[in-house]
């Protein structure tokens, strides 16, 4: 324990941002700006791919399909090195660690953040869709003004858990030299050489309490969304009740 406590003490600021502000940007807060970087960057490219993957057009289907497939069906670790070394070839110039694991986190998030979207889109009732058409709405219309805004709020706790999962796929950017906290910790067992349990074990508290605070944020907002709709199913029950127990007006003779 006095071990632990005496990498916390001298190498904690190492594992939390770095060198800086006497040097680069480092530690967990690389890895959370990759993070987010990584999740909003790939929310309307998912967003994009899982419309077109429940588009009634096939030339749209068929091509979405096979880049989620594609994308799934492929380790990261492959995926970080095809982008390493694709992305200078295809630019002409180096790029950067970062760079590179934030393209990778684009495009790989993007395929799982579509599956989510068609889920969210495709687990509402069909009457919204039908009711929107009814009125007039065209298909994009449909879409965007009536079905993705109600799909996206039910997808909330589904974002947060594929945050979570983000966290810990930027933990393979040390293999490129991405200063996150993973490759923090690497330096810090290199400089001691004799007490890797410790640094490691450091790192994996890092990351649990990091990733299970998001878990149970997610399963909260889980609760409420559910709670939410109760109530207004509730409403609308009380509604009907209501209106079916009114007195019905007489006609005037």
């Amino acid at each position: 324990m006095d071990s632990v406590l005496f990498i916390l003490r001298d190498y904690g600021t190492l594992l939390l941002v770095g060198q800086y502000p006497n040097g680069p940007l480092g530690g967990l807060a690389v890895t959370l700006v990759l993070s987010v970087l990584g999740l909003l960057l790939a929310f309307p490219l998912g967003v994009a791919i899982a419309l077109a993957r429940i588009s009634p057009f096939r030339w749209l289907r068929m091509p979405a399909a096979a880049v989620i497939y594609g994308v799934r069906g492929v380790p990261l670790l492959m995926f970080i090195f095809w982008v390493y070394f694709f992305v200078p070839v295809l630019t002409g110039r180096t790029v950067s660690g970062f760079t590179t694991m934030v393209i990778t986190l684009v495009i790989y998030q993007a395929a799982y953040l579509a599956e989510i979207v068609r889920a969210g889109i495709e687990g509402l009732p069909g009457g919204q869709t039908e009711a929107a058409r009814a009125v007039g709405l065209s298909y994009t219309q449909t879409m965007v003004k009536v079905v993705l805004p109600q799909a996206l709020y039910n997808m909330v706790p589904a974002l947060v858990s594929q945050f979570v999962s983000t966290i810990k796929e930027t933990s393979l950017g040390y293999v490129i030299s991405v200063n996150e906290v993973t490759f923090a910790a690497n330096q810090i067992n290199s400089s001691l050489m004799t007490q890797p349990f410790q640094v490691y074990f450091i790192l994996a508290a890092i990351y649990f309490c990091l990733c299970f605070s998001l878990t149970r944020f997610a399963r909260f907002l889980e609760r409420r969304i559910a709670d939410r709709r109760e109530g207004a199913r509730r409403m609308t029950t009380s509604s009907a009740i209501v209106a079916s127990q009114s007195p019905v007006p007489k006609q005037a003779a």
